[in-house]
């Protein structure tokens, strides 16, 4: 299994000049708040993903410098390199993948990366597109094909919501979009449907080992699967074509599916506690480590930024035992949890 041995940033947010070498095993990054240690995770995960989680390349940059560079080796000699330069008019952001020069990474380029994110605090009790996006990553990380058929799917969504702002539109015009959501539709409510399935599996046997209870959790899709998704896609935007004249947006299809999530058989929106919240997505993130492994014979790294907030030790110690690569940032400088590689900035 390879992993990351060292990740170097320059100009990236306040870190002018930055060189850190990670454990083979978990590395936890210590500081006080505005040091930098979500920049590092944020410069790792633009490396192995090609994007920021947190904004666009003007984001990372550092105030006032025209460029930015990130350098992560490998340990069996691989070399990863992102340039970011300002005052380029194309071409701006360059990736450099075993000396291969490319301006955006390629999905056959990017590594699977696991990650967790205060903001992911709020996927139980939050918007349902924050749970759709959840699931959507997860699969086209393991799936290219998923990502090809979501893009597919919005630019159908985006056409047909344009033609439904228009004064005067017949059926024929819709019809083409009909057909074409339909398709990539049936196909995206096929694989969230088998992956919420795959979850469900592993999801309470995993959170009771973080939680160290007997709680019972699960997620349901809000769509049913029927034998013939694609037919019934087409049946409810043609039966719902008025209402969505009235209205100017599409309103059904997988675009306003729903993940819910369930706590001893209520809703973990009202039943569960901000620490088993914060469980519930360890949990996630766990199997979405163990299914990526699975499917793609790959090792993602796992990167958790303040994620031991409202976590007791065993918890914690918990979450830091995997088979994964794993970075941690962290406002507590104790050193309880072993073995790890532990930076102070």
């Amino acid at each position: 299994m390879s992993h990351i041995t060292k990740i170097g940033v320059q100009h990236v947010r306040n870190h002018t000049k930055k060189v850190i070498e990670l454990s083979p095993v978990t590395t936890i990054i210590t500081g006080k708040n505005g040091t930098g240690k979500t920049s590092l995770l944020e410069a790792l995960y633009i490396a192995l993903q090609g994007t920021s989680f947190r904004g666009s390349d003007a984001d990372v940059l550092q105030k006032d410098s025209p460029w930015y560079r990130i350098d992560i080796e490998m340990d069996d000699g691989t070399v990863r390199t992102v340039k970011f330069d300002s005052m380029k008019q194309t071409g701006r952001k360059q990736f450099v993948v075993d000396e291969k020069i490319s301006y955006r990474l390629t999905n056959t380029n990017k590594y699977p990366v696991v990650l967790f994110e205060p903001e992911d605090l709020r996927l139980i009790n939050g918007s349902p597109v924050r749970r759709r996006f959840f699931i959507d990553h997860f699969i086209s990380q393991i799936n290219p094909l998923y990502s090809q058929s979501l893009r597919k799917y919005d630019r159908a969504l985006k056409q047909r919501n344009n033609l439904l702002k228009q004064p005067h539109i017949t059926p024929d015009e819709l019809f083409v979009w009909n057909v074409a959501m339909s398709e990539y539709g049936a196909y995206i409510v096929t694989e969230r449907t088998l992956f919420a399935e795959k979850i469900n599996q592993l999801l309470t046997n995993t959170y009771q080992s973080i939680s160290r209870t007997d709680d019972v959790v699960a997620i349901h899709y809000s769509h049913t699967l029927v034998d013939n998704i694609q037919q019934k896609l087409m049946s409810d935007l043609s039966k719902n074509t008025d209402k969505d004249k009235l209205l100017g947006y599409t309103s059904v299809g997988p675009h306003r599916d729903d993940i819910i999530f369930s706590y001893n058989q209520s809703l973990a929106a009202s039943g569960a506690s901000r620490g088993e919240n914060r469980s519930i997505i360890l949990a996630l993130k766990q199997i979405e480590a163990d299914i990526i492994y699975q499917i793609t014979d790959l090792t993602p790294v796992i990167l958790l930024d303040d994620v031991f907030s409202e976590l007791d030790e065993a918890r914690q110690e918990n979450i830091t035992t995997n088979n994964y690569q794993t970075l941690i940032t962290s406002t507590s400088t104790t050193k309880t949890i072993f073995p790890s590689n532990y930076i102070n900035l």
